[in-house]
Protein backbone atom coordinates (compact mmCIF):
# COMPACT_ATOMS: atom_id res chain seq x y z
CA UNK A 1 0.00 0.00 0.00
CA UNK A 2 1.47 3.83 -1.11
CA UNK A 3 2.03 6.36 1.76
CA UNK A 4 -1.11 8.09 -0.29
CA UNK A 5 -3.25 5.48 0.13
CA UNK A 6 -2.68 4.82 3.95
CA UNK A 7 -2.62 8.57 4.20
CA UNK A 8 -6.18 8.56 2.97
CA UNK A 9 -7.55 5.74 4.81
CA UNK A 10 -5.93 7.40 8.06
CA UNK A 11 -8.00 10.27 7.18
CA UNK A 12 -10.81 8.60 6.20
CA UNK A 13 -10.64 6.90 9.82
CA UNK A 14 -10.63 10.12 11.49
CA UNK A 15 -13.92 11.31 9.50
CA UNK A 16 -15.46 8.52 11.36
CA UNK A 17 -14.35 9.40 14.48
CA UNK A 18 -15.58 12.88 14.42
CA UNK A 19 -18.95 11.62 12.95
CA UNK A 20 -19.32 9.27 15.82
CA UNK A 21 -18.33 12.08 18.40
CA UNK A 22 -20.68 14.63 16.71
CA UNK A 23 -23.37 12.08 17.23
CA UNK A 24 -22.49 11.85 20.93
CA UNK A 25 -22.48 15.84 21.85
CA UNK A 26 -20.45 19.21 20.51
CA UNK A 27 -17.26 19.18 18.28
CA UNK A 28 -16.18 22.57 18.59
CA UNK A 29 -12.88 24.21 17.52
CA UNK A 30 -9.99 25.05 19.13
CA UNK A 31 -10.46 26.79 22.14
CA UNK A 32 -14.30 25.69 22.45
CA UNK A 33 -16.25 23.17 24.77
CA UNK A 34 -15.02 19.71 22.96
CA UNK A 35 -17.09 16.11 23.86
CA UNK A 36 -14.44 12.77 24.32
CA UNK A 37 -14.94 9.56 22.11
CA UNK A 38 -14.00 7.77 24.72
CA UNK A 39 -12.04 4.52 24.13
CA UNK A 40 -12.27 0.89 25.88
CA UNK A 41 -11.25 -2.47 25.93
CA UNK A 42 -7.79 -2.42 27.63
CA UNK A 43 -6.72 -2.00 31.35
CA UNK A 44 -4.38 1.13 32.35
CA UNK A 45 -1.92 1.18 35.04
CA UNK A 46 -0.40 4.43 36.67
CA UNK A 47 2.16 3.49 39.76
CA UNK A 48 5.55 4.28 39.89
CA UNK A 49 8.04 1.32 38.46
CA UNK A 50 11.23 0.36 40.03
CA UNK A 51 12.72 2.48 36.89
CA UNK A 52 11.03 5.74 37.81
CA UNK A 53 8.30 5.21 35.08
CA UNK A 54 4.65 6.84 35.92
CA UNK A 55 1.76 5.31 33.94
CA UNK A 56 2.36 1.56 33.94
CA UNK A 57 3.52 -1.16 36.41
CA UNK A 58 5.61 -2.40 33.97
CA UNK A 59 5.78 -4.12 30.61
CA UNK A 60 3.29 -6.45 29.84
CA UNK A 61 3.43 -10.13 30.82
CA UNK A 62 5.54 -8.40 33.81
CA UNK A 63 5.04 -8.73 37.48
CA UNK A 64 3.11 -5.78 37.99
CA UNK A 65 0.67 -7.74 35.36
CA UNK A 66 -0.33 -3.83 34.13
CA UNK A 67 -0.08 -2.67 30.82
CA UNK A 68 1.12 0.53 30.22
CA UNK A 69 -1.20 3.73 31.59
CA UNK A 70 -3.80 6.22 29.48
CA UNK A 71 -5.56 2.80 27.29
CA UNK A 72 -8.81 3.11 29.62
CA UNK A 73 -11.24 6.03 30.09
CA UNK A 74 -12.21 4.18 33.50
CA UNK A 75 -9.70 1.71 35.66
CA UNK A 76 -9.78 0.52 39.15
CA UNK A 77 -13.09 2.36 39.89
CA UNK A 78 -11.98 5.83 38.91
CA UNK A 79 -12.98 7.31 35.51
CA UNK A 80 -11.76 10.24 33.66
CA UNK A 81 -15.13 12.26 32.44
CA UNK A 82 -14.84 15.86 30.39
CA UNK A 83 -18.00 18.36 31.80
CA UNK A 84 -18.97 21.45 29.84
CA UNK A 85 -16.63 24.36 30.05
CA UNK A 86 -16.52 27.86 28.13
CA UNK A 87 -14.93 28.66 25.37
CA UNK A 88 -11.06 28.18 25.74
CA UNK A 89 -11.28 26.15 28.34
CA UNK A 90 -11.39 22.23 29.40
CA UNK A 91 -12.85 20.96 31.85
CA UNK A 92 -13.28 17.57 33.48
CA UNK A 93 -13.57 15.37 36.46
CA UNK A 94 -12.36 12.25 37.89
CA UNK A 95 -15.04 10.36 39.56
CA UNK A 96 -14.72 7.98 42.34
CA UNK A 97 -16.37 3.92 42.80
CA UNK A 98 -19.02 5.72 44.45
CA UNK A 99 -19.27 8.09 40.99
CA UNK A 100 -18.37 11.19 42.69
CA UNK A 101 -16.07 13.79 41.97
CA UNK A 102 -12.29 13.00 43.94
CA UNK A 103 -11.60 16.36 45.89
CA UNK A 104 -8.42 15.22 47.71
CA UNK A 105 -5.11 14.69 45.56
CA UNK A 106 -1.45 13.88 46.51
CA UNK A 107 0.97 16.12 45.28
CA UNK A 108 3.38 13.93 42.42
CA UNK A 109 6.10 16.13 40.82
CA UNK A 110 5.47 19.21 42.19
CA UNK A 111 1.68 19.27 40.92
CA UNK A 112 -1.61 16.98 41.96
CA UNK A 113 -2.71 16.56 38.44
CA UNK A 114 -0.80 16.34 35.28
CA UNK A 115 -2.55 16.66 31.86
CA UNK A 116 -0.91 15.32 28.82
CA UNK A 117 -2.67 16.22 25.51
CA UNK A 118 -1.03 14.48 22.08
CA UNK A 119 -2.77 14.85 19.01
CA UNK A 120 -3.28 11.23 17.52
CA UNK A 121 -0.70 11.35 15.02
CA UNK A 122 1.77 12.62 17.48
CA UNK A 123 2.16 16.00 15.75
CA UNK A 124 1.22 17.90 18.25
CA UNK A 125 1.74 17.80 22.33
CA UNK A 126 1.19 19.73 25.64
CA UNK A 127 1.72 19.56 29.17
CA UNK A 128 -0.07 21.41 31.04
CA UNK A 129 -1.49 21.69 35.39
CA UNK A 130 -4.98 22.46 35.52
CA UNK A 131 -6.69 24.07 38.64
CA UNK A 132 -8.96 22.22 40.96
CA UNK A 133 -12.23 23.76 41.96
CA UNK A 134 -13.68 22.53 45.28
CA UNK A 135 -16.42 20.65 43.58
CA UNK A 136 -13.71 18.69 42.15
CA UNK A 137 -13.91 19.64 38.85
CA UNK A 138 -10.13 20.55 36.89
CA UNK A 139 -9.95 23.52 34.56
CA UNK A 140 -7.51 24.37 32.14
CA UNK A 141 -7.13 26.66 29.03
CA UNK A 142 -7.67 24.21 26.39
CA UNK A 143 -4.59 22.34 25.27
CA UNK A 144 -6.27 21.27 21.66
CA UNK A 145 -4.53 23.30 19.51
CA UNK A 146 -5.26 22.49 15.97
CA UNK A 147 -8.12 19.97 14.37
CA UNK A 148 -7.71 16.01 14.29
CA UNK A 149 -8.12 13.51 16.77
CA UNK A 150 -6.70 14.18 20.27
CA UNK A 151 -5.71 11.57 23.11
CA UNK A 152 -5.98 13.45 26.73
CA UNK A 153 -4.01 11.96 29.46
CA UNK A 154 -4.82 12.96 33.09
CA UNK A 155 -1.48 11.60 35.28
CA UNK A 156 -2.74 11.92 38.81
CA UNK A 157 -2.70 10.06 42.50
CA UNK A 158 -6.03 10.21 44.71
CA UNK A 159 -4.98 10.31 48.37
CA UNK A 160 -4.87 7.02 49.88
CA UNK A 161 -4.75 5.00 46.35
CA UNK A 162 -2.08 4.71 44.09
CA UNK A 163 -0.96 6.26 40.97
CA UNK A 164 -3.46 6.55 37.92
CA UNK A 165 -3.16 7.63 34.16
CA UNK A 166 -6.50 7.55 32.43
CA UNK A 167 -7.20 9.11 28.86
CA UNK A 168 -10.02 9.92 26.63
CA UNK A 169 -10.49 10.78 23.37
CA UNK A 170 -11.29 14.39 22.01
CA UNK A 171 -12.04 15.65 18.72
CA UNK A 172 -11.59 18.95 17.25
CA UNK A 173 -13.29 20.03 14.69
CA UNK A 174 -11.79 21.55 11.13
CA UNK A 175 -9.54 20.71 7.84
CA UNK A 176 -7.21 17.99 9.28
CA UNK A 177 -3.91 16.40 7.40
CA UNK A 178 -1.85 14.07 9.25
CA UNK A 179 1.21 14.48 9.83
CA UNK A 180 3.62 11.73 8.88
CA UNK A 181 5.53 10.91 12.06
CA UNK A 182 9.65 11.83 11.66
CA UNK A 183 12.32 9.83 11.34
CA UNK A 184 14.30 8.54 14.05
CA UNK A 185 17.53 10.75 14.67
CA UNK A 186 19.79 11.58 17.39
CA UNK A 187 19.71 14.69 17.76
CA UNK A 188 17.10 17.68 17.47
CA UNK A 189 16.94 21.40 17.84
CA UNK A 190 14.20 24.21 19.73
CA UNK A 191 14.78 27.16 20.47
CA UNK A 192 18.19 27.42 19.46
CA UNK A 193 19.00 24.46 22.04
CA UNK A 194 20.05 21.16 20.45
CA UNK A 195 19.51 18.14 22.45
CA UNK A 196 20.97 14.67 21.43
CA UNK A 197 19.68 11.30 22.73
CA UNK A 198 21.98 8.74 22.76
CA UNK A 199 20.68 4.84 24.13
CA UNK A 200 18.34 1.79 22.87
CA UNK A 201 14.73 0.83 23.63
CA UNK A 202 14.82 -2.60 24.86
CA UNK A 203 11.15 -4.30 24.89
CA UNK A 204 10.03 -5.81 28.28
CA UNK A 205 13.81 -4.51 29.67
CA UNK A 206 14.97 -1.80 31.12
CA UNK A 207 17.10 0.68 28.80
CA UNK A 208 19.04 3.77 29.86
CA UNK A 209 18.61 6.71 27.98
CA UNK A 210 20.79 10.07 27.97
CA UNK A 211 19.81 13.50 26.76
CA UNK A 212 22.20 16.06 26.20
CA UNK A 213 21.35 20.08 26.39
CA UNK A 214 23.76 22.23 24.49
CA UNK A 215 23.73 25.68 22.45
CA UNK A 216 25.14 27.23 20.30
CA UNK A 217 28.04 24.20 20.57
CA UNK A 218 28.43 24.76 24.46
CA UNK A 219 27.08 22.28 26.93
CA UNK A 220 24.45 23.47 29.10
CA UNK A 221 25.46 23.10 32.88
CA UNK A 222 22.98 25.51 34.42
CA UNK A 223 19.58 23.58 33.62
CA UNK A 224 16.71 24.40 36.02
CA UNK A 225 14.43 22.13 38.41
CA UNK A 226 11.06 21.66 36.34
CA UNK A 227 8.40 19.33 38.49
CA UNK A 228 11.42 18.82 40.80
CA UNK A 229 13.92 17.52 38.48
CA UNK A 230 16.61 18.55 35.72
CA UNK A 231 14.20 16.91 32.57
CA UNK A 232 10.69 15.44 32.24
CA UNK A 233 10.10 12.36 29.84
CA UNK A 234 6.91 11.07 28.32
CA UNK A 235 6.81 8.33 25.65
CA UNK A 236 3.92 7.55 23.76
CA UNK A 237 3.62 4.43 21.07
CA UNK A 238 2.32 5.30 17.97
CA UNK A 239 -0.91 3.42 16.97
CA UNK A 240 -2.83 3.35 20.25
CA UNK A 241 -0.53 5.65 22.27
CA UNK A 242 0.54 3.35 25.50
CA UNK A 243 1.79 6.55 28.05
CA UNK A 244 5.02 5.88 29.50
CA UNK A 245 5.88 8.94 32.13
CA UNK A 246 9.56 8.29 32.81
CA UNK A 247 11.71 10.65 34.92
CA UNK A 248 15.40 11.09 34.92
CA UNK A 249 18.10 9.31 37.32
CA UNK A 250 18.47 11.40 40.71
CA UNK A 251 17.20 14.60 41.68
CA UNK A 252 18.07 18.42 42.35
CA UNK A 253 19.62 18.64 45.60
CA UNK A 254 21.04 15.19 45.78
CA UNK A 255 24.71 16.38 45.60
CA UNK A 256 25.20 14.03 43.27
CA UNK A 257 23.09 14.53 40.09
CA UNK A 258 24.49 17.41 37.98
CA UNK A 259 22.27 20.14 36.57
CA UNK A 260 23.12 19.43 33.06
CA UNK A 261 24.35 19.27 30.47
CA UNK A 262 23.39 14.93 30.85
CA UNK A 263 19.89 13.81 32.02
CA UNK A 264 19.62 10.13 32.43
CA UNK A 265 16.45 8.05 32.51
CA UNK A 266 15.91 4.60 32.86
CA UNK A 267 12.38 3.86 30.90
CA UNK A 268 10.54 0.75 30.38
CA UNK A 269 8.61 -0.13 27.12
CA UNK A 270 6.24 -2.88 26.76
CA UNK A 271 6.75 -3.83 23.78
CA UNK A 272 8.67 -3.50 20.38
CA UNK A 273 7.14 -0.66 18.36
CA UNK A 274 8.05 2.99 17.24
CA UNK A 275 7.22 5.84 20.50
CA UNK A 276 7.73 9.46 20.10
CA UNK A 277 9.84 10.97 22.70
CA UNK A 278 9.07 14.14 24.87
CA UNK A 279 11.73 15.68 26.85
CA UNK A 280 11.07 18.96 29.17
CA UNK A 281 13.96 20.43 30.54
CA UNK A 282 13.69 23.90 31.58
CA UNK A 283 16.76 26.83 31.08
CA UNK A 284 17.04 30.93 31.40
CA UNK A 285 13.03 30.43 33.18
CA UNK A 286 11.73 29.27 30.19
CA UNK A 287 10.61 25.26 29.43
CA UNK A 288 11.08 24.01 26.04
CA UNK A 289 10.66 20.44 24.50
CA UNK A 290 12.65 18.65 22.43
CA UNK A 291 11.05 15.45 20.60
CA UNK A 292 12.28 12.35 19.29
CA UNK A 293 11.59 9.34 17.41
CA UNK A 294 12.81 5.49 18.26
CA UNK A 295 12.23 2.47 17.23
CA UNK A 296 11.95 -0.32 20.16
CA UNK A 297 14.70 -3.10 19.61
CA UNK A 298 16.47 -1.22 16.94
CA UNK A 299 20.55 -0.47 17.59
CA UNK A 300 22.10 1.62 19.97
CA UNK A 301 21.31 5.48 18.70
CA UNK A 302 24.29 7.88 19.00
CA UNK A 303 25.65 10.48 17.31
CA UNK A 304 28.39 8.04 15.81
CA UNK A 305 25.47 5.63 14.69
CA UNK A 306 22.82 7.60 13.58
CA UNK A 307 22.84 11.60 11.89
CA UNK A 308 19.93 13.66 12.01
CA UNK A 309 17.23 13.01 9.31
CA UNK A 310 16.05 14.90 7.03
CA UNK A 311 12.25 15.50 6.33
CA UNK A 312 9.24 17.37 5.93
CA UNK A 313 10.74 19.12 8.90
CA UNK A 314 13.41 19.27 11.72
CA UNK A 315 14.02 15.82 12.86
CA UNK A 316 12.39 15.36 16.33
CA UNK A 317 9.86 18.34 16.04
CA UNK A 318 6.65 18.28 15.04
CA UNK A 319 6.12 20.07 11.34
CA UNK A 320 4.42 23.04 10.59
CA UNK A 321 3.56 23.12 14.61
CA UNK A 322 1.12 25.82 15.85
CA UNK A 323 1.36 28.57 18.60
CA UNK A 324 0.02 26.58 21.01
CA UNK A 325 1.74 23.63 20.73
CA UNK A 326 4.65 22.25 23.21
CA UNK A 327 8.64 22.78 21.61
CA UNK A 328 7.57 26.24 19.84
CA UNK A 329 10.12 28.86 21.03
CA UNK A 330 9.29 30.59 24.20
CA UNK A 331 5.80 28.15 24.80
CA UNK A 332 4.88 28.42 28.36
CA UNK A 333 4.23 25.88 30.56
CA UNK A 334 1.39 25.85 32.90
Amino acid sequence: MNTATRLGGFALGLVAVFAVTYGAGQIAGPGGATTPAAEAGHDAAGGHDSAGAHGGDGPEGSSGGHPPGGLQVSDRGYSLVPVNSPAGEFAFRINGVDGRPITAYDVEHDKRMHLIAARRDLSGFRHVHPELDPDGTWRVPTPLSAPGSWRLFADFKPTGAEALTLGVDVAVGGAFTPVPLPAPASSTTVDGYTVTIGGTLRPGATSPLTLTVSRDGEPVTDLQPYLGAYGHLVMLRQGDLAYLHVHPEGSPGDGRTAPGPEVRFAAEVPSTGTYRLYLDFQHAGVVRTAEFTMVAGQPAVGPESMAPTAGPGPAGTPVAPTPDDHGTPGHPHT
